[in-house]
C-alpha cells in the first residue's frame, strides 16, 4: 500500500522485501555473532477488506521467513496505522493474534503487543505459548513502575534498589525480596 516504486525495491512481494532484507544483512554482518539480533514487523495494513493490493499475514511469514535464513533471533510483531480506511478490531491484546500466526509458521521467539495492560493478560500471552514475549509501551509510559504491580498481582518478587525498599507495600511484603526484609529491620 505504502510502497509504489516501480524500480528494483517495488512492485512485486520480492522486490519489496529487498530493502528490508539488505539492512537486515549489514546489520547482522555489522554486529557480533553472540548478540541477538531481531526486528519489528508490522503484520498486516489491515486493509484486506478493501480489495486493493496490501500487507497482509501470508506476507509476513514470508518475510520472517527470509529474515530467518539470513540469521533472525526472533520477531516483534505489531501492525500498521497508513490508512484512513483500516478497520482495526482495537480491543485488548488485539495484535497477539499475529504474533501467534508468526511464531506457529516460522519458530522464531516472537514478541507480542497490542493493548496488553493487564498482569494477568500478560501472563496468559506467554503461558498459552501464544508468544514468547510480551512488550508494553503505552502501559509502561503510564505507569513505569508497572513491572512492579505485574509482579505483586502474580505473586513474585522483583529486585529494587535498596532505597525503594521502605516504599514496599504492606500487603505484599515480599515483593522486592528477602533483602528488602532484611533492609527493613
Amino acid at each position: 500500500m505504502s510502497n509504489r516504486r516501480t524500480d528494483r525495491y517495488g512492485g512485486s512481494a520480492e522486490n519489496r522485501m529487498r530493502y528490508p532484507l539488505e539492512v537486515f544483512e549489514a546489520v547482522r554482518a555489522a554486529v557480533p555473532e553472540s548478540l541477538p539480533v531481531g526486528m519489528r514487523i508490522s503484520a498486516t495494513d489491515w486493509l484486506e477488506h478493501t480489495g486493493e493490493p496490501s500487507w497482509d499475514v501470508a506476507q509476513s511469514i514470508d518475510f520472517a521467513r527470509a529474515l530467518q535464513q539470513r540469521g533472525l533471533s526472533f520477531l516483534h510483531v505489531s501492525s500498521g496505522g497508513i490508512s484512513h480506511r483500516q478497520q482495526i478490531p482495537v480491543g485488548p491484546g488485539y495484535q497477539v493474534h499475529l504474533a501467534e500466526q508468526l511464531k506457529q509458521a516460522t519458530g522464531l521467539p516472537t514478541i507480542a503487543v497490542g493493548l496488553i495492560t493487564e498482569p494477568a493478560q500478560a501472563e496468559a500471552v506467554v503461558a498459552e505459548g501464544r508468544a514468547d514475549y510480551v512488550a508494553l509501551a503505552r502501559a509502561m509510559l503510564f505507569n513505569p513502575h508497572w513491572p512492579w504491580a505485574a509482579a505483586a498481582a502474580l505473586g513474585a518478587e522483583v529486585a529494587a534498589p535498596p532505597q525503594y525498599w521502605r516504599s514496599q507495600p504492606r500487603e505484599h511484603p515480599r515483593l522486592f525480596g528477602a533483602g528488602a526484609r532484611i533492609g527493613m529491620r
